[in-house]
């Protein structure tokens, strides 16, 4: 009977679900995403209306924290470091959290994204940065709640948020200047060993030229004080492959050792095969 009434159950639940009818949201979720520099900045949040309704002072009290949206409270992420009101945020997300004014609205970085709107408990060891920023007054009406990110240049821009007859700007910077500086350096330094090793398992693999495979291959491995038991691998696999046994017998124990002083067996498993097939065991 237990189990009968459990299947009934289970089947009035699928039909219900089955029979939900999808209606348009009151405040519809959007997601903004934003190169800014080398930065990706993406916004999260929902959007309500004014339909005829006061929104500041009103619908949204001055001086309380608000979720600035509606619905799960707004989610700002950012691939880099960045400064914001002269604080460095670490990469990641934060909630936006706003304290609107007449005049002025105080907007917070919450390190906490999990909350549905307001936290239960408001935890200022959670706001990561604080900055004030001035409401001015627009022309005309914006019906839907909206944040954008506009005066956009190379090294920061502005989240802009825009509502009934309010707009406020909050600027932040990114790390383009940095990141650029060190692209360039590593590009100017030429490949490094990972970029060697990279090229010449791919020829390999593909059984291109050999010989500039091997070359790439000492090239990654004259870079490293220890050369790692898995690129010792390949070089023993190119060398074997070029039809330089003695070399590639050598080299596989090299890489043998390695694996065994690092633990790992797999690879020295790999080395004493390769060293049957090439007659050296």
């Amino acid at each position: 009977m237990k189990r009968l009434i459990l299947a009934v159950c289970v089947a009035f639940v699928s039909y219900l679900a089955e029979a939900q009818i999808q209606t348009p949201q009151p405040s519809p979720k959007s997601k903004l995403e934003q190169k800014v520099g080398l930065t990706d900045v993406t916004v999260e949040y929902s959007r309500p209306s004014m339909r005829e309704r006061v929104v500041f002072g009103d619908l949204v009290p001055y001086g309380q924290v608000w979720r600035t949206g509606a619905n799960q409270n707004t989610i700002i992420t950012f691939s880099d470091d960045v400064k914001v009101g002269g604080t460095q945020l670490k990469k990641g997300s934060y909630a936006l959290y706003t304290k609107p004014g007449q005049d002025n609205w105080e907007v917070y970085f919450y390190n906490d994204t999990n909350n549905w709107g307001n936290p239960e408990k408001w935890d200022e060891s959670k706001v990561v940065a604080k900055v004030s920023a001035e409401a001015y007054e627009l022309p005309f009406d914006v019906e839907t709640f909206t944040i954008d990110v506009d005066n956009l240049t190379n090294n920061g821009a502005s989240f802009g948020i825009f509502w009934e007859k309010t707009y406020v700007s909050v600027p932040f910077e990114v790390p383009t200047v940095e990141k650029t500086q060190a692209n360039i350096e590593k590009v100017m330094n030429g490949p490094n060993a990972g970029d060697y090793y990279a090229a010449a398992v791919y020829y390999l693999q593909e059984d291109k030229d050999l010989d500039k495979a091997e070359e790439w291959i000492d090239k990654a491995v004259s870079m490293q004080k220890e050369p790692p038991f898995w690129m010792l691998r390949q070089k023993s696999l190119i060398q074997a492959k070029s039809g330089d046994t003695k070399g590639a017998i050598e080299t596989a124990k090299q890489s043998m050792a390695a694996a065994e002083k690092a633990g790992n067996q797999d690879y020295v498993k790999l080395n004493q095969k390769s060293l049957e097939e090439w007659g050296a065991m």
